[in-house]
């Protein structure tokens, strides 16, 4: 522990090789307060300090990254309760209870579209980044998505079978949010993961998001009943009473998509998966789909509205060899209206929103791969 201790203050040495005030790279906060004289120096200081959590805790870095590499390059051991480099640099942790974790993201400028405000594919894309964050924190591994030892030894993972995201304000670049996440039973079959998020300088609520995992087996792809040895393991980090993200009745969350009849009123054919777009698990990553879905939306409503809610039921694994079609059509309620989605924006009225039906399939064969419902708000002008 000296050894990184001395090497933190090393590296904050002037260019007359004597220790400065922590000048260039750290400002160091002791137990014996800021540092007021050159013979105050940093070594002499911070040798009180026995533990990772002290050293952080001293030294208020201008760069975390400098703090935390000095420390790593210290010594190859890992103390109790440290993961990782990576786990020491995330802007996230456990809640008290165990029971669920928050994580803080900077939207940065390539995660924004045309209007400078975060896309919904970045949101989905910082949801499932957050589940994972809160998997590995709980000690799960990153061999896939928060496999457990049972489910490597089985060669069992985890794949979407249903996503709902509510966005009630999008974060704009350089915003700061903070996504809390938490995961719980959902029959025999699967698991629930719910999602909240805030705007962290206001505290103000600005999304909400919830999601239905299955498990898969790699191997024959093949969808397979949570064993009683899995659901000790990842149960035990769960809420023990229900706790939802949309706690309310007859919410969005749960409704059924109906199949959109064809031919659709909207469409954009032959869509083609990237490399990219592949994730571990061997198929194109669920957010992949989100932007075919949006793909097949007319302009018209691209150039007036902005998007509240999307749902989708993901039915089929997708292959890099596949092409795929987006189909789309405005969904009529059973009251006959043509717009007809019930706000969960108390700001927004029902008249200014438009509800569409989507589905994408296999150009060659139409089958199914993803039933999707998306809802629109009017852009305030």
């Amino acid at each position: 522990m000296r050894r990184a201790v001395r090497l933190l203050a090393s590296r904050c040495r002037g260019p007359t090789g004597r220790s400065s005030w922590m000048a260039a790279m750290l400002r160091c906060s002791t137990p014996l307060g800021p540092i007021r004289s050159r013979e105050a120096t940093p070594a002499r200081q911070c040798r009180r300090l026995r533990t990772w959590g002290e050293v952080r805790r001293a030294c208020k870095a201008t760069s975390g990254l400098e703090v935390a590499v000095a420390a790593a390059a210290a010594t190859g051991e890992k103390c109790v309760g440290e993961r990782g480099l990576a786990e020491r640099l995330r802007l996230g942790s456990l809640l008290p209870d165990g029971l669920s974790y928050k994580e803080c993201f900077i939207i940065r400028c390539y995660e924004v579209g045309i209007n400078k405000t975060a896309t919904v594919e970045t949101i989905a894309n910082l949801l499932q980044e957050v589940g994972g964050s809160h998997a590995q924190s709980v000690g799960f591994s990153t061999d896939g998505f928060a496999t457990t030892p049972t489910m490597r030894k089985l060669g069992l993972i985890w794949v979407t079978s249903r996503m709902h995201i509510e966005v009630y304000k999008y974060p704009a670049w350089g915003e700061v949010i903070e996504i809390e996440t938490w995961c719980q039973s959902d029959g025999r079959m699967g698991t629930r993961r719910d999602w909240i998020l805030k705007d962290l300088a206001s505290g103000e609520v600005i999304g909400r998001a919830t999601s239905k995992w299955v498990m898969m087996n790699q191997n024959t792809r093949k969808l397979q009943r949570v064993s009683d040895e899995v659901r000790e393991e990842v149960f035990v980090h769960c809420p023990k009473t229900p706790r939802l993200s949309f706690p309310e009745v007859n919410n969005g969350s749960l409704k059924k998509i109906p199949k959109l009849d064809d031919p659709a009123q909207y469409s954009r054919l032959g869509l083609v998966p990237r490399r990219a777009d592949l994730d571990m698990n061997q198929h194109v990553n669920n957010v992949t789909y989100i932007g075919w879905v949006l793909e097949s939306i007319p302009q018209e409503i691209i150039d007036t509205h902005e998007l509240q809610t999307i749902t989708l039921d993901y039915r089929r694994e997708c292959q890099h060899s596949d092409i795929v079609d987006s189909l789309a059509g405005p969904e009529v309620p059973e009251d006959g209206r043509t717009n007809g989605a019930v706000a969960s924006d108390p700001h927004v009225n029902d008249q200014d929103l438009q509800e569409f039906l989507h589905l994408l399939r296999l150009s060659g064969s139409g089958l199914e791969i993803n039933r999707g419902r998306t809802v629109w708000r009017k852009l305030a002008r």
